[in-house]
């Protein structure tokens, strides 16, 4: 054998356990899920729990693609969680108190608008202000975190069924809508960021900004819309969460924005922009939440539920960077 093919079958060989390595979620996620099935194997493996597990993730896997396009783009959104909360609060006063007796359609837009309004400020701060991603998200949950409490201390629940209907009704009998909703956002997010031109700037962008500049792409606009499509789903969550929960309630999308960033670490995003599979996000939802179902049914104590998604984190963290390295070294071949 030659220089050249050896040279080719090891490039060949990289290339393949590239692939295997950046959708390693999905063979983690059928593990973990046989493995609790096999231990709760009444309990755990049942259309009830697999329904109410899709359905519990929704919401959060919304929250988890607004994170994964920032975090593709070379930025990230703090604010997510909160954005939700605030979103879904302000309109669930729109429609109860403000004007009573509005449609739900009216509402879905409302939320939806909201989330895209509050993302557009964090993307001029950002992109055209220059400010630091890290601080203005940071100010931004801290803000509307309060600005969801100060609106109501107690939950909003003359709301529309047509407005709960997208995160708590059913599309067929035993098909959650917003299961289907969650699934739809993922698929055209992935056709959007692989076969369009925005989906390609973002990539791009992420990758190197300069170099996209040089290129003739805007990348300050790109950065925008990136955040503006960050709370416009960010809204899309609360209306999901709003939807499950029966109620818009002041402690909304609180805590969800570490789960969701886990979620985009676990699924293969890079954390520093450019590279990822987005569909890579949903694997990482279903994971987390088929832990926690898991562990749930195990009766493990709350607290030590959280610091497991912690030591997750940690250890999609530690993965993601051997896997890093082992990339940078198949390319120097």
């Amino acid at each position: 054998m030659s220089v050249v093919d050896r040279v080719a079958d090891v490039e060949v060989g990289d290339n393949l356990t590239l692939l295997v390595l950046d959708n390693l979620v999905w063979p983690i996620l059928v593990v973990t899920f046989l493995a609790f099935s096999a231990v709760l194997p009444e309990s755990f493996l049942t259309v009830s729990n697999i329904r109410f597990l899709l359905l519990s993730s929704a919401a959060l896997g919304t929250l988890a693609l607004a994170e994964s396009i920032c975090l593709l783009s070379g930025h990230f959104d703090l604010s997510i969680g909160s954005l939700a909360g605030f979103s879904a609060m302000v309109t669930g006063l729109f429609m109860a108190q403000w004007f009573p007796g509005t449609p739900g359609v009216v509402g879905i837009g409302v939320i939806v608008l909201v989330g895209a309004l509050l993302g557009l400020l964090n993307g001029v701060s950002v992109a055209y202000l220059g400010v630091n991603p890290f601080l203005q998200t940071l100010a931004f949950l801290i803000i509307f975190r309060g600005a969801t409490i100060a609106a109501s201390t107690y939950p909003i629940t003359d709301v529309p069924e047509s407005y709960q209907y997208p995160g708590g009704g059913e599309l067929l009998p035993g098909v959650p809508v917003a299961v289907v909703v969650l699934l739809a956002l993922f698929a055209v997010a992935a056709f959007l960021l692989k076969y369009r031109p925005f989906g390609l700037a973002v990539y791009a962008v992420g990758g190197n900004e300069r170099a996209s500049q040089e290129a003739g792409i805007d990348t300050a606009r790109v950065v925008l819309a990136v955040y503006v499509v960050s709370g416009a789903l960010a809204g899309v969550s609360g209306l999901l969460y709003t939807g499950f929960l029966g109620a818009a309630t002041p402690s909304l999308g609180d805590g969800a924005l570490f789960p969701a960033f886990a979620a985009a670490v676990i699924g293969g995003i890079s954390i520093f922009g450019g590279r990822g599979n987005i569909l890579g996000a949903l694997g990482g939802v279903l994971l987390l939440g088929t832990i926690q179902a898991g562990l749930v049914m195990l009766d493990i104590q709350p607290t030590v539920i959280r610091m497991t998604n912690g030591v997750i984190l940690l250890a999609a963290i530690l993965l993601y960077t051997g896997i890093e390295r082992y990339r940078k070294r198949a390319l120097q071949v």
